[in-house]
């Protein structure tokens, strides 16, 4: 057989292009499946089951988890390269109280860089086992000889299986070393953390079938570039709701908790400012304000541009079309940028009325209310509906301060609007009382 390395897909002979994806040269020899024999069944009422006992570490790395590290699990952990994910990596070793061994096993970096980056952090390099080979047979047998609480392979895109045709990062080479490293987890008692890398989109790299085959997956997110906030997010949880993520900030002792969310989101906004909203985005199971950001230029291109960062924009362009045919502001010679602050990203249509609100605020250069949270979602005919959680934004809004919600009509405790044109003689108005 001959498998393709891009897509997996099979053919009985070679040929000079995968049929499947279209891609030249990507078909390798491979292994032939052999059947086996018949094996006896058992009934799920004669299978006995224990209570699982969670190894703690970080607590907030632990909440994201369902509870803590549980053995016999794997965690497929993701993120960019020089997010942070092997300074968490150590700080979970070290925050892990337990007498059995945890064992690194290192295929990007030397065990000398390990070293240094754990004296950085002021983590103890005793209670932690280095190995620093690529080969996932010697790696099984060397594990098999331990009794370890933690595994952490850092990255699967570096090791290769002697049994599969094809280099370290291939298809084929992560399925089989996949399947090998879960195979030992799985008949042991210690909970495995593969590293894998993340493409240009932000997916996580390989073949789907290594997120089928783990118990979690969790995606480290944030910006590499001044922003010091990291987000863990949890993608597949077999252990516990995918409803959760965890905040951390970078420093130079590694990653802290972040316990107060929004004060970190906005402790920096500008006062006086217009062009800058708030919106209460309901992240799992955490409420966090968020600041977005307009700027309205004039342009002399036939095709002004329209650029967002941390929302969609094609949700973006549908807004400004509504903007103008409801409230007869024009946006045909005018540059459209919008930002969601501290890399950020937002996907619930219910931020509509906040960037709307923006965009009008930085059209007619009037500041909104900096105690002014915008919560609705914006229909095609520009009418401002509910969205949900409406109840839990509001309660959190107050807790930190907030006295001004803007939202749909018919809803206690904030100030309803009908429709999106509504927003412009509220903004007037906030201008005027402002200037007394």
């Amino acid at each position: 057989m001959y498998i393709c390395t891009t897509c997996g897909e099979a053919s009985q002979k070679w040929q000079g292009k995968c049929l499947h994806c279209n891609t030249w040269g990507s078909l390798e020899r491979g292994t032939k499946t052999v059947s086996e024999k018949s094996v006896n069944l058992t009934r799920l009422s004669d299978i006995q089951t224990d209570q699982i006992t969670f190894v703690k570490s970080i607590p907030e790395f632990d909440q994201v988890c369902g509870g803590g590290l549980a053995p016999k699990g794997v965690i497929l952990l993701g993120g960019e390269p020089g997010i942070g994910k092997s300074t968490l990596l150590l700080q979970i070793c070290d925050a892990i109280q337990s007498a059995r061994d945890i064992i690194y096993i290192a295929g990007e970096e030397a065990p000398a860089q390990i070293r240094l980056r754990a004296d950085r952090l002021g983590i103890s390099p005793a209670k932690i086992l280095c190995l620093s080979i690529v080969c996932v047979e010697s790696i099984v047998a060397t594990l098999e000889e331990h009794d370890p609480v933690l595994v952490i392979v850092d990255s699967i895109q570096t090791m290769f299986s002697k049994n599969v045709d094809g280099s370290s990062g291939s298809i084929n080479q992560m399925r089989a070393c996949s399947n090998a490293l879960i195979h030992w987890a799985k008949e042991s008692n210690a909970t495995l953390i593969i590293v894998g890398h993340v493409t240009k989109d932000g997916a996580l790299a390989g073949p789907k079938v290594i997120e089928h085959m783990v118990d979690t997956v969790l995606s480290f997110e944030g910006e590499r570039g001044g922003q010091s906030l990291r987000i863990l997010r949890t993608i597949k949880n077999r252990y516990g709701s995918t409803d959760t993520i965890g905040v951390f900030e970078i420093g130079e002792r590694g990653l802290s908790t972040v316990k107060d969310v929004a004060q970190v989101f906005l402790k920096q906004r500008a006062q006086d400012t217009y062009g800058s909203s708030i919106f209460a985005s309901i992240d799992g199971n955490r409420t966090i304000f968020v600041e977005l950001q307009a700027l309205i230029a004039t342009s002399y291109a036939q095709s002004p541009t329209r650029s967002v960062v941390g929302w969609e924009l094609s949700r973006l362009r549908m807004l400004i079309a509504i903007l103008e045919s409801t409230c007869g502001t024009q946006f045909g010679n005018k540059e459209v940028y919008l930002n969601v602050i501290a890399g950020l990203k937002i996907i619930e249509p219910g931020a509509d009325m906040a960037v709307a609100l923006a965009i009008l605020s930085a059209h007619y250069k009037i500041p909104i209310p900096l105690d002014c949270v915008a919560l609705g979602e914006v229909s095609l005919s520009g009418e401002i509906r509910s969205i949900p959680k409406i109840e839990q934004r509001l309660a959190e809004g107050k807790r930190l301060g907030f006295r001004t919600f803007l939202g749909p009509k018919e809803k206690s405790g904030i100030i309803g609007f009908l429709r999106v044109s509504d927003l412009v003689p509220w903004l007037k108005s906030a201008k005027m009382r402002g200037a007394n």
